[in-house]
């Protein structure tokens, strides 16, 4: 049971040993009541103190957690659970690698890395239960996790979704086994997200029959990938296709890189990328190619094939169509690393909230007890909103995983649903990932120096989940082709309508319109509507607030650019880099609205007069508020708030925190982590421990009266006493 921090009731002492408040002092009650008094919220349900014993669910907010593959989850967190394929922090880069190649072994054994793949071949025909599987992996060792991911994910899904039954019987029985260990060789050292730049070619020879690989600069070479250093022995490899003087753009090829013996095949060289800022289990390494033949048939054939005879031929007669729905089938990188990062938000705060909830500070009550870290509301402001978007992001991440499974199982797959996938994994993908950056890094801020040691595993994370922002796509150029989205979308929905100009479409609000806002859905009423709760609880609100932010950005870009609609190509171009700042904010703005328009729709699965649905409403609010927060100054300056009103924002998250803190312990436990996962020894109850045996030591000794005097109360006692004589002395001089 977990008082209130604002009741007034005893503290049922039982609730000390959970480190769920602290009875001695409580930070936030005086400033609490003060903000009651003079936000001017009409706030009634809020400023009753929450019954003791009304806490969460656990078991329901886990349910919804675990999302719609609660068995594959579950599954894999059993395999990161298990010694086995865990990490090992003592192992040099070498042992690293080779610990982690082992592992995917056994995990091939476990047959979770086949879920995606048919069930003709061994697979479990599940997209959604194979991702939710993997994002699991990152607790046992993100470098076996990623690693897992190239060679069943990128490598083995090039094969199923760019090849055809040629490739998949000739392939996948032997990669799913783990007996052909691949490399997906697409960035190169001079290309990264621009794929359809890269330099490698495949130039076909009709008189041999074979693709004569190249890569004809060093810039062209293949780099940073996964396996190549080491231990792939082929790769899907991506090049520009040229036939009969043509170049068809950039397809995927089924390249042999290493003999049996692990030595390079004639024509193909390459060079170990080393010791990297995380992932160095991982065997990443560059490739080069110099006159290298392959079989026609060697092409992955799916989009785009070519006769004996050099003619090319593709199902999808546009060039540029075709390049986007062949990187298109490979959007699940970007699906899982959002659903990765939602799981280290969700360790590294379990981590940090536990040890927040039993790690002291200074004895501000001079009760000679001192105060829990999360009592103070410094500390609940660093980690509270961090939990509400690791909530935020988990119930978004999982709504975009059953949007993907749909489209890849054929359940609802069409051009227009695939494009909005494709634009929602670019939105998703770079909001989760910084999200997690910056929550690893709070946490491990929090826990101050024990966040620092490898044994509680925060600065671990971190540094391995660093890559994750810059690779399946640069988080900005990512975002970048999400504002692009909008921006076509908003102009489509005005095409031929030329008595209404863009500052009219402000006004009728054009984004909700748009294709891409279809998968972000709209927010029901809750009922909060006929309740004297304050304008700021109200979903509509903080929904108009959020949309804003997007909404309003856009339609000035359009503006902008119209003006330039009929200017040379290269005007063109500055006008829109010089709105390139504000695009890119407005797309990650719309990737928080989704977010939180997720948030607001899985709050229907609870019931609404429950404490479940109370404290996680609190949540979902402390989450939009926050993001609201973070841009007053636009809001004020565009009109959009009031000067009394922007100060609400703040008074209000601050209440949000103190009513959260409560039941800090129990969000976070609600995740289903067990010290197996998370194998932080601050997150064990060892520091409640040390804390109670100091506390234990300083009752006996002062009970034993042989506790020594501080010199502090000796000083404040001596000046006391000579105040009073000087004082005495004045009044005796005035006598006389």
């Amino acid at each position: 049971m977990t008082p209130d921090s604002t009741s007034t009731a005893p503290v049922d002492p039982t609730e000390v040993e959970t480190g769920a408040i602290d009875p001695a002092y409580d930070p936030n009650a005086a400033t609490l009541a003060a903000e009651e008094q003079s936000d001017g919220i009409d706030d009634a349900e809020l400023a009753a103190a929450e019954p003791a014993r009304d806490r969460i669910d656990q078991e329901a907010v886990r349910t919804a957690i675990f999302g719609t593959w609660p068995e594959e989850r579950a599954r894999s967190r059993a395999i990161a659970a298990d010694p086995e394929f865990q990490r090992d922090d003592s192992l040099a880069m070498p042992e690293h690698r080779e610990r982690v190649l082992g592992q995917l072994f056994k995990l091939a054994e476990k047959g979770t890395p086949g879920l995606a793949f048919p069930e003709k071949h061994g697979g479990g025909n599940t997209a959604g239960g194979n991702i939710a599987a993997f994002e699991e992996l990152f607790l046992a060792d993100p470098s076996l996790q990623i690693k897992s991911g190239v060679q069943w994910g990128l490598f083995g899904g090039a094969i199923w979704h760019l090849g055809t039954e040629r490739h998949h019987d000739a392939y996948l029985p032997a990669l799913m086994r783990m007996e052909l260990p691949g490399i997906y060789a697409m960035t190169e050292t001079g290309h990264g997200s621009d794929v359809a730049s890269i330099g490698t070619t495949a130039t076909y020879d009709p008189e041999t029959e074979e693709f004569v690989i190249d890569t004809p600069f060093r810039g062209a070479w293949k780099d940073y990938l996964g396996n190549a250093a080491k231990h792939g022995r082929a790769a899907v490899l991506f090049a520009q296709l040229i036939t009969k003087g043509v170049n068809h753009g950039v397809h995927a090829f089924f390249v042999p890189i290493r003999d049996d013996a692990g030595e390079f095949l004639p024509g193909i060289g390459g060079e170990d990328d080393g010791v990297k800022g995380g992932l160095n289990g991982i065997d990443n390494g560059r490739l080069h190619f110099t006159d290298v033949r392959i079989p026609r048939e060697n092409l992955l054939n799916r989009y785009g094939d070519v006769a004996p005879d050099g003619t090319y031929s593709s199902p999808i007669e546009s060039p540029g169509r075709r390049f986007f729905v062949m990187l298109g089938t490979l959007v699940q990188g970007r699906v899982s690393l959002d659903g990765s990062a939602a799981v280290a938000m969700q360790a590294g705060l379990a981590i940090a909230v536990a040890y927040g909830n039993q790690r002291r500070q200074f004895d501000n009550a001079g009760t000679g007890r001192e105060t829990v870290l999360l009592d103070y509301q410094r500390h609940q402001k660093r980690l509270l909103p961090r939990l509400a978007q690791a909530y935020a992001a988990t119930f978004a991440h999982d709504e975009f995983l059953r949007k993907f499974h749909e489209v890849f199982q054929g359940i609802d797959d069409s051009p227009d649903n695939r494009a909005d996938l494709e634009t929602l994994a670019a939105a998703l993908k770079p909001l989760s990932t910084w999200q997690a950056m910056a929550t690893l890094q709070e946490a491990r801020e929090a826990c101050g120096g024990a966040g620092f040691l490898a044994e509680n595993r925060i600065a671990l994370l971190h540094h391995d989940l660093d890559i994750y922002t810059t690779f399946e796509g640069d988080n900005n150029v990512l975002l970048q082709l999400v504002g692009k989205r909008l921006l076509e979308d908003y102009a489509a929905k005005f095409k031929g309508d030329p008595a209404r100009t863009i500052m009219s479409q402000v006004a009728d609000r054009a984004f909700r319109g748009i294709g891409l806002a279809r998968l972000g859905g709209h927010v029901g009423d809750f009922g909060f509507h006929g309740r004297s709760v304050g304008w700021l609880r109200q979903p509509d609100t903080q929904r108009e607030l959020l949309s804003a932010r997007v909404e309003e950005p856009i339609a000035e870009i359009a503006a902008a650019l119209q003006k330039y609609a009929k200017r040379p190509a290269a005007e063109q171009q500055a006008a829109f880099n010089a709105q390139q700042d504000k695009l890119i904010q407005a797309a990650l703005s719309y990737a928080e609205l989704i977010q939180w328009e997720a948030f607001t729709r899985r709050l229907d699965d609870f019931d609404r007069d429950s404490a479940t649905h109370r404290v996680l409403t609190w949540l979902r609010d402390l989450y939009g508020l926050v993001a609201i927060e973070r841009d007053l100054g636009w809001y004020l300056m565009s009109g959009r708030l009031t000067a009394q009103r922007a100060r609400m924002v703040s008074s209000y998250t601050n209440r949000l925190l103190a009513r959260l803190r409560p039941h800090a312990q129990d969000l976070v436990d609600a995740f289903g982590y067990t010290e197996a996962h998370l194998r932080a020894r601050i997150a064990t109850g060892e520091e409640r421990e040390r804390q109670e045996e100091a506390a234990a030591h300083y009752e006996r000794l002062r009970a034993s009266g042989e506790a020594p005097v501080d010199e502090r109360v000796q000083y404040r006692d001596r000046r006391r006493a000579e105040k009073a004589a000087a004082k005495a002395a004045k009044k005796a001089a005035r006598k006389g």
